[in-house]
């Protein structure tokens, strides 16, 4: 059974100042999804969806998915405010302008996956071998299976220089998640060390913790404890204008209820990511050095 791709392109780019998902960095207009894509494509994954906003859906169309869509089988879902909701709930956060995170991207395309499935970010490149070692873990669980897994990074690896990133710090013991947490702003101090600005206080870190960054593999089971997480989520804070339920957040419940595990992988390939509009010249310059070393092809697709 081949693994599904689900892509979360719903973010709003407030950092970056626009729609970073559909923005241009390869050599024949490609966007940082069309390689993670092709990475999925050439590792044997069976299909791709993607989580869009409606006001961004005939962009993109043209810039992405229909290209896509032509060199493999590809659908989208939808997720706004009141995706999820029940009436009362969409009246109570009515004074709410975005989305509610990533829980609930994940769960708008619950009956668009019917495989084990892959779950990434719109905005980050991964590398190919994270792809190819879900694939190969994945490819061994049936739908009803509740040992899920995951591809870690090395925090300092996955710094911008223009600015703080969010991140979740995970706890592992012998090979397996324990817990993790999202950190939303993780970034340099002066003096060079690596800083966590929590609600409680600043944290130094090491920059060698293993850090989330949504990269999952999970069952299509993982529905169901996501499900309850978001209900439990929305009886506490669904008159909240801001804040949001998050994956990782969802996921470490997920493994502390005893719902499930996710086994942790780590990669040696580099991540990069489009945070702040000064990364798009960093992740141009990354991509072009490996076309020119031919680990991509100049054009991604024939057609």
């Amino acid at each position: 059974m081949k693994p599904t791709l689900l892509v979360m392109a719903a973010g709003m780019g407030s950092r970056y100042g626009g729609v970073k998902q559909i923005d241009a960095v390869g050599m024949h207009g490609e966007t940082l999804l069309d390689f993670g894509v092709y990475d999925a494509f050439h590792n044997g994954y069976g299909k791709v969806v993607f989580i869009i906003r409606r006001d961004i859906e005939a962009d993109f169309r043209e810039r992405l998915f229909d290209r896509i869509a032509r060199n493999m089988d590809a659908d989208y879902v939808f997720q706004d405010r009141t995706s999820l909701l029940t009436a009362e709930q969409a009246e109570v956060s009515a004074g709410r302008t975005k989305p509610w995170g990533t829980i609930q991207a994940i769960l708008c395309a619950k009956d668009a996956v019917k495989t084990p499935f892959v779950v990434v970010n719109a905005d980050d490149y991964y590398g190919r071998t994270a792809y190819k070692v879900l694939r190969d873990y994945l490819s061994t669980l049936s739908n009803d299976d509740t040992t899920h897994a995951m591809v870690g990074f090395t925090c300092k690896n996955t710094m911008s220089p223009s600015g703080s990133v969010t991140r979740a710090i995970c706890v592992i013991d012998d090979g397996n998640l324990v817990s993790m947490e999202e950190n939303p702003k993780i970034e340099y101090a002066a003096d060079g060390s690596v800083v966590s600005h929590l609600p409680s206080g600043d944290v130094k870190l090491t920059g060698d913790e293993p850090v989330s960054m949504n990269f999952f593999g999970f069952t299509p089971k993982a529905f169901d404890s996501f499900m309850g997480y978001w209900e439990r989520f929305l009886e506490k804070n669904a008159a909240e204008p801001k804040v949001e339920c998050l994956l990782p957040n969802g996921a470490s419940d997920m493994v502390q209820r005893g719902e499930g595990s996710i086994r942790v992988f780590t990669t040696p390939d580099k991540w990069f990511g489009m945070t702040y509009p000064e990364d798009k010249a960093t992740v141009m310059s990354e991509l072009r050095r490996k076309i020119e070393t031919g680990y991509y092809p100049e054009k991604l697709w024939e057609r």
